[in-house]
């Protein structure tokens, strides 16, 4: 167990930061809210893409050689890949830009963090992506549960699978959604549809349904992930988007590993109908989030694109984010 703490806190958090350079490179290229929108679903495909086939991978190379083979492997790859990703020249995105010739008188302490503090609609949020993350938890808990019940214990890892590669799915289908139906009702439609796909856990009691059930269930996940995503995006300071980002995605860990604990012990003394119970109160949680909380967006300067020769400076007029 101390290893597993030791691990999970030497890990760093590329995902959330991968995030946030991406919407600040697109920001700064003057890409409007449907673009960047349809850049965090493919981010967010990708993600569950990864989180699908990663295990796998570590577990078929544990197979075939030993596992600790298995994780020095994953440790390289983090390692290399982490390390190449911090070093990129797009980290510049992310840097302010340089200060006026003569700057401004600075603002009182109180006023600058005034400037800086979140909405409380962002800690709505991120108690949805938590709830999201209890879903997760209670989802694998109920399903190790009945699978093991049925004496099919291998099946378990295939089941998850699934769900997975829909949701996967799922994600990337969402920037097809009209840009007309904006992020609020996206959520709390992701909320609905969660309620609505979970009830069914409640009844399964054949590995076919449990199939059936879990891989429709998929196709709420993602959409929920990623509209929570683009409302944080659009909510926090451009100066807290890294921060506010890697919160959601901490919560969802979080509310994976608590929910996963509490449903395993339901499930052991109540049946798998007692985890999948976890699931359904979370998923009925996440919709009553989203129906009590107005979201509302940051300010933030308008970017202009400003043609010019190759040899001319760049126009005085031209915003850029920073």
């Amino acid at each position: 167990m101390g290893d597993g703490l030791l691990a999970g806190a030497s890990v760093p958090q590329i995902g959330p930061l991968a995030r946030t350079r991406m919407v600040a490179l697109a920001r700064r290229a003057g890409a409007d809210d449907r673009l960047v929108g349809a850049a965090l679903s493919f981010e967010g495909t990708l993600d569950e893409v990864s989180f699908v086939l990663g295990p796998a991978l570590v577990g078929l190379a544990a197979t075939l050689a030993r596992p600790a083979v298995a994780l020095a492997l994953a440790a390289v790859l983090l390692a290399g890949c982490g390390s190449a990703f911090a070093l990129h020249r797009t980290a510049t995105a992310l840097r302010p830009a340089k200060a006026p010739a003569k700057a401004p008188a600075k603002a009182p302490a109180g006023v600058r963090r005034a400037r800086t503090r979140l909405p409380g609609g962002v800690w709505a949020m991120r108690a949805s992506m938590a709830l999201q993350g209890a879903m997760f938890g209670a989802c694998q808990a109920g399903i190790t549960a009945l699978t093991a019940h049925l004496g099919r214990p291998a099946q378990a890892g295939l089941v998850y699978a699934a769900m997975g590669v829909m949701s996967a799915a799922a994600g990337l289908s969402l920037a097809l959604v009209p840009a007309r139906i904006g992020l609020p009702a996206r959520w709390r439609a992701a909320g609905v549809a969660l309620v609505a796909l979970s009830a069914p856990l409640l009844c399964v009691r054949t590995l076919g349904a449990l199939y059936l059930v879990v891989v429709v269930l998929g196709v709420a996940f993602a959409p929920h992930l990623i509209t929570v995503f683009g409302l944080t995006e659009r909510a926090v300071p451009a100066s807290r988007l890294a921060e506010s980002m890697a919160f959601l995605t901490s919560a969802v860990v979080g509310g994976q590993a608590l929910a996963l604990a509490l449903s395993g012990r339901l499930a052991d003394a109540y049946g798998p109908q007692a985890a999948f119970a976890v699931a359904v109160g979370a998923a009925a949680l996440i919709l009553a989030v989203a129906a009590a909380t107005r979201p509302t967006a940051a300010a933030r300067p308008v970017t202009r694109a400003v043609a010019a020769p190759a040899d001319s400076a760049p126009s005085a007029s031209a915003d850029h984010r920073p």
